[in-house]
């Protein structure tokens, strides 16, 4: 498999760190870049160093596409879709599940992966010097972390989903516009994916639940329309059942009728 080794992006003045326990009784202080890019339904986002990196690798999210400068060092820079775009529940069939991956991928605009591989080269120790570099991405779900690997190293699940952007040039008005949006932020990735899980998860029952009302809803009417389709029908044979035969409901009628039929 493909491994990419990663070093610090550039300084940026610290925060006080938020901390939190880890099982083995340490804490562990989570701290990540945040960049805002042209369009406000994405977030971008950056570990500030390979330790954040492996925690990012292990809390990451469906929605999230990673961006990293092919065959050099340079950060793991993460690119958020709007909730529910990478939503795979529901589908049993692989070509479907990959078809929905890379309609999502395709769904981000040129302009934005663009700003992405600007950020993604200009955070890498080595690409940032170069005129130009590739810079691959592909989705969060696509990525494979194995022990055997060190920190900061991942590889890829199916090199169909590698998305290589081939000879990037440093823009420099795009890297200034985005480093000035830059924020340094403490975050709990486990708490965050947990309450992204359970969201998630309130999002897809609220979704079912108003599947099954409207599948109610469809059969009640569709009952409804097959009931007066019925009674239209039954009430067009009495008619024209009767036609010529009763019209006052009279005795010396029906004497008539007999009659005829004698």
């Amino acid at each position: 498999s493909v491994c990419r080794q990663v070093r610090s992006p550039n300084p940026s003045p610290s925060l006080a760190p938020r901390t939190r326990p880890l099982p083995s009784g340490l804490f562990f202080s989570a701290m990540v870049f945040f960049f805002e890019c042209s369009d406000p339904q994405y977030t971008v986002y950056m570990g500030k160093d390979k330790f954040e990196n492996e925690e990012l690798l292990k809390y990451g999210w469906p929605e999230d596409i990673w961006f990293h400068v092919d065959k050099l060092s340079s950060a793991h820079v993460y690119l958020r879709l709007p909730p529910g775009t990478m939503d795979l529940s529901g589908i049993k069939d692989k070509g479907e599940a990959k078809q929905k991956l890379l309609d999502a991928m395709a769904s981000v605009p040129p302009p934005i992966l663009n700003e992405m591989a600007q950020l993604t080269k200009a955070n890498s120790i080595d690409g940032c010097k170069l005129g130009e570099c590739d810079v691959v991405y592909t989705p969060y779900l696509n990525l494979k972390k194995e022990e055997r690997m060190d920190t900061g190293q991942v590889g890829f699940k199916d090199e169909q989903f590698r998305i290589l952007m081939r000879n990037v040039e440093k823009d420099k008005e795009i890297v200034k516009v985005l480093e000035k949006t830059r924020r340094e932020a403490k975050v709990d990735f486990r708490a965050e994916k947990e309450q992204r899980d359970d969201e998630e998860k309130m999002r897809k029952r609220k979704s079912i639940a108003e599947h099954k009302l409207s599948e109610k809803a469809e059969k009640a009417q569709h009952e409804e329309e097959k009931e007066l389709k019925s009674y239209a029908a039954l009430s067009h044979l009495e008619k024209t059942t009767n036609v010529g035969v009763s019209k006052t409901g009279s005795v010396e009628e029906a004497r008539e009728i007999e009659e005829d039929f004698m």
